[in-house]
């Protein structure tokens, strides 16, 4: 059966308007055709970006300009005899392999055995051999002219032709860098139908019930996207790849991209697609569309949207907010935003396949931060000068405030806090000395008495306990983590307050404004769990003599950052990140020494760092 006459008649399809039409149209329909849609983006893609060529050379194709004055902009005429012809090879294809009456037919919705054989007819189509990872082959036009599919492609391709064979329980599935369906009802059952990484082990036919269990980010303990047929088409539109090259991008693909995001956020599609409103704020912080909401409020948005349906599991939300403060050099909200992240990554355990998310943190603790400290202190060096100085003081004004404030440097040790507890009980070991040379020059960039006017909380072993929800705050302890203050008895300025923690345990009324430097956007966490007895670390023995003194001095303490380290090794850190002088080697020592947290059974899992460069923007863009 090919296509219906309600969808011919937007044919042929001119421009983006044209293709933003049958989008519109597809999604007021209850069923949007998968099919049709990924094989019109995949055609235009193919046409702009793969086989970008003079239009008069290619054949049965007809390029028109997207605006009269503008000649070099061209957009390709999708011809319905050419999709339909594509169409029809693709639902032919399906149809002919497998036969439904040989599958028992269940209350619940499809089998398994069902799913396992679409994923089969699927994979059996594809090339024997061809790079896995390039790009501009994630689309059924990649599949039917070319037979190569990404990871990411072959699980869309599978769903797409449960559709085609009336399957409508089948789903598409997905966590920050893999896919795979669910069906039965209400998504219940799970079954891989692709590979992960750079090998192409056979998972399919499997549950993903192990890779939750053993909390590995690749599967988000659970918290995954179970996609509608509209977040699908979504996906599709997210995995657009606009890149010419390394470093040239097609502006006609931006700019359809963008408008169809626009369409579906503007429907309600996006509001469980965090990831795909951080690539629509991305587009719209390039290019701006009048009229439209800014790009930090979209950014907000699909930080909220993994608080209210992902439990705040979700990463990307907090990576994409801090691109965009990076972009506009707000040091303290980005380093916040990586402090967040960081937070949300600690509940998880490191495993090879997620290699990705791995690169990601590497890449901001040592190349990243480092780079954004380094200009912010070349910024606040340089005097502004001449006629320019009125557009240099403003920036020098920003740096200076940047690495003058205990809050950023608060976020820094937070972010640390969160790597470090994130390698704890994993089977694989996250940090080695390449992080530690550069925490060490990030720490540098702050002066002493920077540094000194944050305090520092230390959370006890025993409030790790998940299951704990007592008021001592230990599971919302857990999550937190900014910032560090005064070592241990060698701190003066700052310490006061240490000693008044043990006397005046009660003050916890000043604490919990300054103990939201840390908490990774509110997840859990009670101001009760953090003493200022742990303060500065230097408790008991100065309370005593300095009672009514430290009394007094209460209130200033708490008036800067307080920070919650959960991990070993930040713990073991504490003294050494408030001395006058950094101590690069004990810094070194302890930050690459074997975690002091006893490691968890570990399964074996292949390698991968198979990245999923169609749900987030590239990091070039950043």
């Amino acid at each position: 059966m090919g296509l219906h006459s309600a969808q011919k008649k937007h044919f042929p399809l001119r421009g983006i308007d044209g293709v933003v039409q049958l989008f519109d149209a597809e999604l007021r329909k209850s069923e949007p055709d998968l099919a049709l849609l990924s094989l019109v983006l995949g055609f235009v893609e193919h046409f702009l970006a793969v086989n970008r060529v003079i239009p008069i050379n290619v054949p049965g194709v007809r390029f028109e300009p997207l605006e009269p004055d503008c000649p070099n902009s061209c957009f390709p005429t999708v011809e319905l005899g050419m999709i339909s012809a594509l169409y029809e090879r693709f639902t032919a294809q399906i149809r002919g392999a497998v036969d439904l009456s040989q599958y028992r037919n269940t209350a619940s919705g499809s089998s398994r055995e069902l799913v396992k054989k679409v994923s089969d007819v699927i994979w059996n189509s594809l090339s024997r051999s061809y790079f896995k990872d390039r790009a501009h082959i994630q689309s059924l036009f990649s599949l039917i002219t070319g037979t190569k599919l990404d990871s990411s492609g072959v699980a869309f391709a599978v769903v797409a032709a449960c559709q085609v064979l009336g399957l409508k329980d089948v789903h598409l599935a997905l966590s920050e860098d893999h896919a795979w369906v669910i069906f039965s009802k209400n998504g219940e059952e799970t079954a891989e139908v692709t590979w992960h990484g750079k090998g192409n082990e056979d998972r399919r036919g499997q549950t993903v019930a192990a890779g939750v269990s053993e909390k590995s980010w690749l599967y988000l303990k659970g918290s995954y996207m179970k996609c509608d047929r509209n977040m699908e088409v979504a996906f599709m539109v997210c995995a657009i790849n606009p890149s010419l090259d390394l470093h040239t991008d097609s502006s006609e693909l931006l700019r359809l991209q963008q408008k169809l995001l626009w369409l579906l956020y503007d429907r309600g599609d996006l509001d469980r697609y965090p990831m795909a409103m951080g690539t629509l704020a991305d587009l719209e912080d390039q290019d701006p569309i009048p009229g439209k909401e800014s790009p930090l409020t979209i950014h907000l948005k699909a930080v909220s949207s993994a608080h209210k349906h992902y439990n705040n599991e979700h990463i990307y939300p907090y990576m994409y907010l801090a691109g965009f403060h990076y972009r506009h050099r707000d040091v303290r909200e980005a380093l916040g935003a990586w402090a967040k992240a960081a937070h949300v990554m600690q509940e998880y355990n490191y495993f090879r396949e997620d290699e990705e998310i791995y690169k990601e943190f590497f890449d901001i603790a040592n190349d990243v931060i480092p780079t954004l400290l380094k200009e912010t202190a070349a910024a606040a060096e340089s005097p502004g000068e001449g006629g320019e100085g009125a557009d240099k003081h403003p920036k020098q004004a920003a740096a200076l405030s940047a690495l003058q404030d205990p809050e950023c440097f608060a976020h820094l040790l937070s972010f640390y806090d969160g790597i470090c507890k994130w390698e704890e009980g994993s089977p694989t070991p996250v940090l080695h000395v390449g992080w530690a040379t550069y925490l060490v020059q990030s720490l540098s960039r702050f002066d002493a008495q920077v540094r000194q006017k944050v305090s520092i909380v230390i959370k006890e072993p025993e409030s790790l306990d998940d299951d704990d929800m007592s008021s001592d705050d230990p599971r919302e302890g857990r999550r937190r983590g900014p910032r560090r203050e005064s070592k241990l008895d060698e701190q003066g300025p700052s310490p006061p307050d240490g000693p008044t923690s043990p006397s005046s345990q009660p003050p916890p009324a000043p604490v919990p404004q300054p103990k939201k430097i840390g908490e990774g956007g509110g997840r859990r966490r009670s101001s009760q769990g953090l003493r200022l007895g742990d303060v500065d670390g230097k408790p008991k023995s100065p309370s005593p003599n300095s009672s009514p003194l430290s009394q007094q001095q209460a209130s200033p303490c708490p008036a800067g950052p307080v920070v919650a380290f959960q991990s070993e090794k930040m713990k073991g850190m504490k003294g050494l990140l408030c001395a006058a002088k950094v101590n690069s080697s004990a810094i070194k020592l302890q930050l690459t020494a074997q975690s002091q947290v006893q490691m968890k059974r570990q399964k074996s899992t292949p390698t991968g760092d198979y990245s999923m460069s169609f749900m987030k923007r590239q990091r070039k863009s950043i």
